[in-house]
């Protein structure tokens, strides 16, 4: 069975995301959706929430796991023996990043591949950063959401 691990803050999951994972589904066989937790950064949601909505975005896919995790990426990969990486690409600038990021990796883990899958084009201008300033500010960032995520459900207060 081919696993790849699709590893990110997720703050908050987003359509963008949705539609790399949809992609990744095609080549793999499970994908284990990883949400990365950093204690020095302050996260818009923590990360229970965000597996919460991850899991309620994907719920009805069956070969798609949610969990979190602590430690380095390739050092996840290692601990649940997975091969691949997934990691998605909206631009330009983030191939530099993720493509650095991808070669320390394979220096770390020769046996760990990363997979680069572009986001659709309708979805390139979708980040969890703009989503989280729609939300600071009280808009309706409900377009940028995957379907059957409330994600009012989520906010604070």
């Amino acid at each position: 069975m081919r696993t790849a691990i699709f590893p990110g803050s997720f703050d908050p999951f987003t359509i963008g995301h949705y539609d790399v994972l949809e992609s990744a589904l095609k080549l793999f066989d499970k994908v284990i959706i990883a949400v990365g937790y950093n204690s020095t950064k302050q996260g818009y949601f923590d990360p229970q929430t965000r597996v919460e909505i991850i899991r309620k975005a994907t719920g009805h896919l069956s070969n798609v796991e949610v969990c979190s995790y602590t430690e380095l990426t390739i050092d996840l990969c290692n601990r649940l023996g997975v091969e691949y990486i997934v990691r998605g690409l909206r631009t330009t600038t983030d191939f530099e990043l993720e493509s650095v990021i991808a070669q320390a990796n394979k220096k770390m883990a020769p046996g760990v591949t990363t997979v680069f899958i572009p986001a659709g084009q309708e979805y390139s201008f979708i980040s969890s950063t703009v989503v989280r300033d729609v939300l600071i500010h009280g808009g309706d960032a409900s377009m940028f959401i995957p379907k059957g995520v409330d994600i009012n459900n989520y906010m604070a207060g």
